[in-house]
């Protein structure tokens, strides 16, 4: 729990109310953090800061490559594809089930590339 707690400060004001009357932020850095409980080697978010403040996003971010850099695998679903690649060491985009482009993210044209993808633009000028 100690580990959580320094991972997401703002949890530990809250160790004795009930999550569910946490903000939506703080409801998914408890969920992060129950998942951190069984000592993952890898790590698997879908979505992670869908419909969060923006300061939440950074605050969860911040966290998330703090796991990065102590060798924790992360995995992260993310439609944000200038956040997901400016956090990314690799990317895939998926469509239709299959993978439609693959990369590192200091592609140059990955980011117009992905964009193109997940706004059904693939077929045109990209």
């Amino acid at each position: 729990m100690r580990s959580v707690y320094e991972l997401f400060p703002i949890l530990d004001t809250y160790q004795d109310r009930n999550a569910g009357y946490l903000s939506g932020g703080e409801q998914q850095m408890v969920a992060i953090g129950q998942a951190l409980m069984a000592r993952p080697q890898v790590l698997i978010l879908d979505e992670p800061t869908s419909g969060l403040a923006p300061v939440v996003i950074g605050q969860i971010y911040d966290s998330l490559m703090t796991l990065r850099a102590n060798g924790l695998a992360l995995i992260v679903v993310e439609q944000g594809v200038e956040r997901a690649l400016d956090k990314c060491d690799r990317y895939y985009v998926f469509e239709r089930g299959t993978v439609a482009s693959e990369g590192r993210p200091d592609d140059a044209e990955a980011a117009a590339r992905i964009t193109a993808i997940v706004r059904g633009f693939a077929d045109e000028t990209v």
